[in-house]
């Protein structure tokens, strides 16, 4: 019963993109709905849990929140870029590379000798795996700017997520306390981010885009359960397999087109990624 909490992130976190595509919308529709989702959520955990607010949690974990809206957002622009089937393979290595280098730098995390080798061993097949996954065989100009715009928009993407990460670990946030102030921080960052569109922002798009942004934060909550149930490293571990999920469902679900090679390189480089995450959720325990 454990695993099969602790597989919930994944299992949500890997149909999320798929959902988001499905209902379509611009990006900034996306956002708003998937953050106003993720409030709604938040707004019922609060009132069956007892936070503890300072004004440092309430600070930090809104400015985290906000962090998180700027890599979502920027993660659907890939996807009209890129794809699913090639935006969160890239995205996940770019992820973990970001996070576990702050890890070791700001936090001293793999502190022997052991842990440093298991762990930039891991970033080694990461990165080989992000190589491996955004390869195209047939490129002509238009596919070949689109790639460079997608890694370009997933590097700041990455930021984002990178910043939601490790500003509550850095003041030491619990999860359970987070939640409300960071899902605040979510929807005025969506509304922020939206504020020059020509586009409308509020659309039947963007009231369908709640169910993935609730689909996101059930995934959160039950990290934060399979956590305590089955330690980080291991619900870290199993919270990464959301990407074979949506990189497949990419595929053959949203018809995103591969050429042989490219799937051969597509399944082996999210293997990679996949193996890369596993190693350092063992460098975290």
């Amino acid at each position: 019963m454990n695993i099969v909490i602790a597989l919930i992130p994944a299992v949500m976190w890997g149909i999320m993109p798929l959902v988001v595509s499905k209902i379509g919308g611009k990006p900034k529709q996306q956002i708003i709905g998937t953050t106003l989702g993720a409030l709604v959520f938040a707004l019922g955990v609060f009132f069956f849990t007892n936070p503890e607010y300072t004004a440092t949690i309430i600070i930090a974990s809104f400015i985290s929140g906000a962090f998180w809206s700027l890599g979502q957002m920027n993660q659907f622009r890939a996807f009209t870029q890129v794809g699913v089937s090639k935006t969160m393979p890239l995205s996940t290595g770019m992820q973990l590379v970001g996070t576990s280098l702050f890890g070791v730098f700001a936090f001293h995390e793999w502190g022997t000798t052991s842990k440093l080798v298991l762990g930039f061993s891991a970033l080694a097949l990461i990165i080989i795996g992000i190589f491996l996954t955004s390869y195209q065989q047939n490129k002509d100009e238009n596919s070949g700017q689109n790639m460079k715009k997608g890694i370009i928009t997933l590097l700041i993407s990455s930021v984002g997520y990178v910043g939601y990460v490790v500003i509550t670990r850095w003041f030491d946030i619990s999860g359970w306390d987070a939640i409300l102030p960071q899902a605040i921080g979510m929807v005025i960052a969506g509304l922020l981010f939206s504020i020059k569109s020509e586009e409308k922002r509020f659309t039947k798009q963007t009231w369908l885009n709640m169910i993935p942004g609730i689909m996101w934060a059930t995934g959160n909550l039950a990290l934060l359960f399979s956590n305590k149930l089955v330690g980080i490293a291991t619900g870290f571990s199993l919270s990464q397999m959301g990407v074979v999920i949506s990189t497949i469902g990419g595929i053959l679900f949203l018809g995103e087109k591969k050429t042989k090679k490219e799937l051969v390189l597509v399944i082996i480089g999210v293997i990679l990624v996949i193996i890369g995450g596993t190693m350092i959720g063992i460098a975290k325990s």
